[in-house]
């Protein structure tokens, strides 16, 4: 996350603003009262005065940091805070006193921000993009034209419970185990040797606090001595599809199906540790893998589906409505998924109609996905209304017909859909949309279900307050660590507790277990990493695009490096410096 920062230069535009910054620069240095030889000296009280009147915002942001540098550049010196000989009970009540003078300007900031709330039901940009240019639209099927209840994800748990029991043999006593819906998120990684499910951020670091081996956490200690600290080497993560393979020890979990993955791997580990079965962590993740795996291929959960579609499918009036408009203005439009075709059939005839098949130019089924994106050798085959397929060779790509499997490079041939005019719209980061904007140059969009749900719970009193303090006093942190005596050292320290525990709230806020899918406390998570680079745009749901015309430009927010100050994001929202402090609270925890 960028340092929450505020424009320094504006208080330095006249000459009594430069000479009050400079009072309380020396008073800070010296801790001897603001003035200078031939002046009266002046008590805390009066600083603090003086600090409300005109530097007060600045206690609040990280850049005052950069005050005692200006200060002792005029000296050519960079001597600490921590130089004089005042008591430690002097140098103690003025770090409170920034405290304090800090938390007040946080409480004054949380009650006037109105313009930092986000709309859960907005579109996010990560690349300036147009859908003026965009002439074709592709969707995946699954978590993007079709969402289902958390129901699927119990079935898919108890089936897959079953086949281990069942067929490979493990005890009875799993059954006891039921699907958790809240256990994990996605994005997690699992080190298949280890047994450790756990969070990773974009540096490849494991946030503490969010390994569970099992059903239980692993203890800081314990995980810094398996890894000797907490990176993971780039050789042991997963590989570019987020699989164990290949020497890789981690396994990715990126997509919204491997919920009950996560949650029935971990469920089997708890049980052999709580009776204190010996087991090969490799062999348990193959056969998990594979009874996942069976849930699928054998078609046990696309016939449940099938048979009681309006308990697993939600009801997607507002995907056709989607469909409606893009081809009332004359867009074309093709589906590409790995599902079979009678299972899409069933739920496009209920989410939007029997003539569902009249929208697309172009049905792939059983594409193979990545595979589909790589693998020049599979050709086309037709497939038939009843399903059977058909041994001609595709020439040509009919609106009406439906096909299975294929290649990208066929498609392109065949429809000549090249480049950024076409858009791709699929839940999975790797598989739907990765090579498609590496190789091929096309535009893509990411849908994020659990998008929704974390903008509401950042739009609350709540987060909003717990943020904004939270970088406050990291700030605060930052700049009075240079305080090196011991009475100073112990305020730091109860300042440092505060800010664990409020991490620690803003972590379990969203998931008790793992936090938030985009962030590993300040960093940015492996998926965000992968989301930002891999997606133009993302956003809950395809019903976002109901918000926009079709000549909408998406723009990115200039969010400042670490080098740069946050002028131009502050000034775009806020009326008054006190509103600019929340420009970076509105950004995911």
């Amino acid at each position: 996350m960028s340092p929450l920062v505020l424009y320094f230069p504006s208080r330095l535009r006249t000459k009594e603003s430069l000479q009050k910054v400079l009072l309380v620069c020396n008073a800070l240095h010296s801790g001897t009262g603001i003035g200078n030889s031939g002046s009266r000296s002046l008590s805390w009280p009066k600083r603090t005065r003086l600090w409300r009147r005109g530097f007060g915002a600045l206690a609040a942001t990280r850049r005052v940091a950069e005050v005692p540098a200006i200060c002792h550049s005029t000296q050519h010196r960079t001597a600490p805070l921590c130089t004089s000989s005042h008591s430690g009970r002097d140098i103690t009540s003025s770090l409170w006193a920034l405290y304090n003078e800090t938390k007040k300007q946080t409480e004054d900031v949380v009650s006037s921000v109105t313009c930092n709330l986000l709309n859960p039901d907005a579109i996010f940009a990560n690349n300036e993009m147009s859908l003026e240019d965009t002439e074709i639209y592709g969707f995946d099927y699954d978590y993007t034209l079709a969402f289902y209840s958390n129901r699927l994800h119990t079935l898919i748990f108890n089936i897959a419970r079953d086949i281990l029991i069942e067929e490979h043999r493990y005890p009875e006593g799993l059954r006891a185990y039921e699907y958790i819906p809240d256990f994990a998120i996605r994005g997690l990684h699992y080190d298949v040797q280890k047994a450790l499910l756990m969070k990773i951020d974009a540096f490849h670091y494991i946030q503490l606090g969010t390994v569970y081996r099992g059903l239980h956490p692993v203890s800081d200690k314990e995980v810094i001595a398996m890894y000797e600290g907490s990176h993971v080497p780039l050789e042991q993560m997963s590989d570019f599809y987020g699989k164990s393979s290949h020497g890789h020890t981690m396994k990715q979990f990126m997509d919204i199906f491997s919920l009950p993955e996560m949650t029935l791997l971990s469920c089997v580990n708890d049980y052999f540790m709580k009776h204190n079965i010996d087991y090969e962590p490799v062999h348990l993740y193959k056969d998990v893998k594979e009874a996942i795996g069976d849930v699928h291929v054998k078609g046990i959960m696309y016939r449940a589906v099938e048979a009681d579609i309006e308990k697993y499918i939600c009801y997607g009036e507002q995907t056709h409505a989607v469909l409606r408009k893009l081809a009332e203005n004359k867009k074309k439009m093709f589906l590409i998924t790995n599902s079979p075709f009678d299972f899409v059939d069933r739920g496009m005839n209920y989410i939007v109609g029997k003539d569902w098949r009249d929208l697309f130019d172009v049905v792939i089924v059983q594409a193979d996905k990545p595979g589909f994106f790589n693998d020049k050798r599979k050709p086309f085959r037709r497939v038939n209304h009843k399903g059977v397929l058909l041994w001609d060779r595709i020439h040509r790509l009919e609106k009406g017909q439906i096909y299975k499997q294929g290649n990208l490079y066929e498609f392109l041939r065949l429809t000549g859909w090249r480049g950024s005019k076409v858009l791709y719209f699929g839940d999975h980061i790797y598989s739907d949309l990765a090579d498609l904007t590496l190789k091929h140059g096309w535009r893509t969009g990411a849908i994020i279900p659990e998008l929704r749900s974390e903008i509401k719970i950042m739009n609350t009193k709540e987060y909003v307050h717990l943020m904004t303090w939270l970088q406050g006093l990291t700030g605060l942190l930052e700049r009075m660590q240079v305080h090196r005596d011991a009475e100073s050292q112990m305020v730091l320290k109860q300042w440092i507790q505060e800010r664990e525990v409020m991490r620690l709230r803003t972590k379990n806020i969203f998931n008790n277990q793992f936090g938030s899918l985009f962030r590993t406390y300040h960093n940015p998570t492996y998926f965000s990493r992968r989301l930002s680079r891999f997606a133009d745009i993302y956003m809950a749901s395809l019903s976002c695009l109901l918000n926009y015309d079709l000549h909408h430009t998406f723009f990115p927010r200039r969010n400042p490096l670490q080098h740069e100050a946050s002028v131009w994001s502050d000034q775009a929202c806020a009326r008054t410096s006190k509103t600019s402090f929340l420009t970076e609270t509105a950004q995911i925890k």
